[in-house]
């Protein structure tokens, strides 16, 4: 082993930190997919 894999910076769980991130990307578009709604609809 070399020395990063001895002496790891984070020790935290990486299927956590994605389903964070994919959360918050989701979460992102779903909010833009709103605002296009709501905008083409109130320019009707």
């Amino acid at each position: 082993m070399n020395e990063f894999e001895q002496n790891v910076q984070s020790k935290r769980n990486d299927a956590i930190d994605s389903g964070v991130g994919f959360v918050v990307s989701f979460g992102f578009f779903t909010i833009m997919f709103a605002i296009a709604v709501i905008v083409e609809f109130v320019s009707r």
